[in-house]
């Protein structure tokens, strides 16, 4: 017996096992599946709330917004139709920028500035997703953790989602939101520069890109692309040893901009140096901003850009709606898994199955 007791207390020892109906035995467990209810809120109260600055009713509402569930995207879309009269009185500006520009330190020192002047400030940051989980980090957060602590900034982190252009493809709603809840700067991080940046560009009044020392190299990663579409071009971490060089930098991009078609009619494009470690150069980005705004409001480009905008995004948005139509048919995942094999069995080519999956979802 007592052989038997310290047996059971080595850790060799295997317990009884526990009897359960399971693998045939007795009677099948039937689990009961219950439809599931559907989603209501108080769509006055939200309203309200947003209206008075809650940035948790903000966030919740952008929650609904960017769901992919059926029953949260009709309450986002409800929310924003009667927030839509509130909207409009923002200046959005993009940034983006080379990895390592700083531009979560820019974002967050500028940010800073804007909300000591009495602003309030949103910003809507996109962060990649991984091509492999779809998951995303969603750090910036945590890297614009003073910024997040004040009570006149709201930071919205949202992970690209597979969508190009380095933005999230629910931002623009977003960006109605946070501008319904009475923020006047919405400053938009993209996930950072190339040529798919176009898109962000087509939602923002004011596109600017974040650039390091040493053009040299730089340009050839950015090309001329990305340069044409910027309004004002910033070079950062113009301090300490590096100052001298930022300058030079400075001076090399505003040779380059003559050669340049500008983004906006009747404005030049300018380089300016800034340093966000040390908060130098915040104030005169800022006031390029506002002489941008008062121009381009006097020439009207600002309300008949916005207009533009507005028609791209219902262009953006109904091809959208056919690519997840197709994809959602069941016939048409069917039709693609056959005319997948033949394909890979090199029995048709690829633009044979992608007629014939047409021609059959025509007949359909």
């Amino acid at each position: 017996m007592a052989e038997s007791r310290k047996n059971n207390e080595t850790s060799m020892h295997v317990m009884s096992g526990i009897k359960s109906q399971h693998d045939g035995m007795g009677k099948a467990i039937v689990k009961k599946f219950t439809k599931k209810k559907k989603l209501l809120i108080d769509e006055e109260e939200y309203i309200r709330e947003i209206r008075s600055g809650s940035r948790l009713h903000l966030a919740k509402a952008i929650t609904f917004i960017e769901s992919t569930v059926s029953d949260q995207q009709v309450i986002g879309q409800r929310l924003l139709k009667q927030l839509l009269p509130y909207t409009g009185n923002s200046i959005r500006i993009g940034i983006t920028g080379v990895p390592g520009a700083g531009k979560s330190t820019f974002i967050e020192a500028f940010g800073k500035m804007l909300c000591d002047q009495g602003y309030k400030v949103a910003v809507l940051a996109i962060d990649p997703s991984s091509s492999l989980t779809g998951g995303s980090i969603l750090g910036d957060k945590t890297r614009m953790e003073e910024l997040a602590k004040n009570p006149r900034a709201f930071i919205r982190p949202s992970p690209s989602a597979g969508t190009l252009g380095g933005v999230h493809k629910k931002s623009r709603e977003t960006m109605l939101l946070c501008e319904a809840a009475g923020y006047d700067v919405i400053l938009v991080e993209t996930v950072g520069v190339g040529q798919s940046e176009t898109i962000v560009r087509g939602m923002v009044d004011f596109f600017l890109l974040l650039a390091l020392t040493g053009a040299g190299d730089e340009l050839q990663g950015m090309k001329k692309g990305i340069m044409e579409l910027a309004d004002a071009i910033v070079v950062n971490k113009a301090d300490g040893a590096n100052e001298k060089l930022a300058k030079k930098t400075v001076a090399e991009y505003k040779q380059i901009l003559h050669f340049l078609a500008p983004s906006t009619p009747n404005w030049t494009t300018p380089a300016l140096a800034v340093s966000s470690l040390y908060k130098k150069g915040l104030d005169v980005v800022w006031n390029t901003i506002l002489s941008f705004q008062k121009s381009m409001l006097e020439n009207s480009v600002w309300e008949n850009r916005r207009k533009e905008q507005t028609v791209d995004w219902y262009k953006t948005m109904i091809i959208d709606r056919l690519y997840d139509d197709f994809f959602s048919s069941i016939e048409k995942k069917q039709s693609m898994k056959e005319l997948e094999q033949l394909v890979r069995g090199e029995q048709m080519t690829v633009s044979q199955a992608v007629d014939e999956l047409f021609s059959s979802n025509s007949k359909q």
